[in-house]
């Protein structure tokens, strides 16, 4: 079977002149390696596509595949996720993990909760600043928490995030606003654990992995899992397999969260307690970081004893049964 590979190189954006801020969600060397190390241990045939415009070249130059693993980023707007799989789409080329639904949703934070509030998943009460004058129409009590609408890597979030009062937010707000011009989201401040619990399969069949909790050190910028301490997080995060109680409900909760927004294949929810314990999704990420060192869903399979490639074999398995694919290993 015939697999092609579609990412965001770090590197490539770098040398085209972008910053480490715009390009951290993006993927380094050692991270196709991995993947295409593991998927080639397991049987396939891969070959190395890229961004969404060279996926775009080479479609119209003819090429084609049995399957895309697809872990592109996209790189402006809102919908920066959903290209690729929309590209294919249109090819009618399946592909792994989600639909461009799906990520156009999850990357938008706020529309993301509305569904889940809909539903009936606990998620932190918030409210959208989309203008300067918009802030004084917050009515969340103290402390709150401010970021941007539409990032990963914790980007736009540092230790100012958590703000105390009008002044602090209003200043935190104007700053976001400025500096990604886009919304900000502002969250009722939850004060407890903070856990990650990673998701593999589709629909009825998808399982929740597990759950680690994300500890900050004394060494961390303080109160927030944000851009700095994902960057540098050796020797400031701790991560640990949650206790078995605070696990079961942070993977139900996660597992529900997963199913009501249609999410495939492999990914990760991250979540927070409440002052009463009770965990509140804080966001989803259908197509989480996958480096076989850094990224925090291969970290989390590491601590309850699963190997990268054992990883992607179960997301592999799940968007071949999806798609009505046979494994290389299983054909005659």
């Amino acid at each position: 079977m015939r697999v092609g590979l579609t990412y965001d190189l770090r590197d490539d954006y770098l040398a085209e002149g972008y910053s480490l801020e715009e390009t951290a969600e993006f993927d380094k060397p050692d991270t196709i390696e991995g993947i295409e190390g593991a998927l080639r241990a397991l049987g396939y045939q891969t070959e190395r596509i890229g961004h969404a415009r060279a996926l775009i070249q080479r479609l119209c130059a003819g090429d084609r595949w049995d399957l895309v693993f697809n872990i592109a980023e996209g790189l402006w707007g809102l919908g920066r996720e959903a290209q690729v799989p929309a590209i294919l789409d249109v090819y009618r080329i399946p592909y792994v993990f989600s639909d461009p639904v799906v990520l156009g949703l999850t990357l938008h934070k706020a529309f993301t909760k509305a569904v889940l509030r809909d539903a009936g998943v606990p998620t932190p009460d918030y409210f959208t600043v989309e203008r300067p004058e918009q802030i004084s129409e917050v009515k969340l009590a103290f402390p709150v928490f401010a970021k941007p609408l539409a990032e990963g890597t914790g980007k736009g979030i540092g230790p100012r995030s958590r703000c105390q009062d009008a002044r602090e937010l209003d200043e935190v707000c104007r700053e976001l606003l400025a500096h990604f011009h886009q919304p900000v989201l502002v969250e009722r401040f939850l004060p407890g654990r903070e856990v990650t619990v990673g998701v593999v399969g589709t629909g009825p069949r998808a399982e929740a992995l597990g759950c680690i909790e994300v500890k900050l050190l004394s060494t961390a910028a303080p109160d927030a899992y944000g851009y700095e301490n994902k960057e540098k997080w050796v020797g400031r995060v701790e991560y640990a397999l949650a206790p078995p109680e605070v696990s079961r409900e942070a993977c139900d909760v996660a597992l529900a969260a997963w199913r009501v927004l249609g999410c495939r294949d492999g990914g990760r929810v991250d979540l927070r307690a409440d002052e009463h314990g009770r965990m509140n999704i804080i966001e989803l990420n259908p197509l989480a970081g996958i480096n076989p060192t850094i990224s925090d869903l291969p970290i989390l399979c590491y601590k309850l004893g699963m190997t990268y490639a054992q990883l992607i074999e179960r997301i592999m398995r799940s968007a071949l049964e999806r798609c009505g694919l046979t494994p290389p290993e299983a054909r005659p």
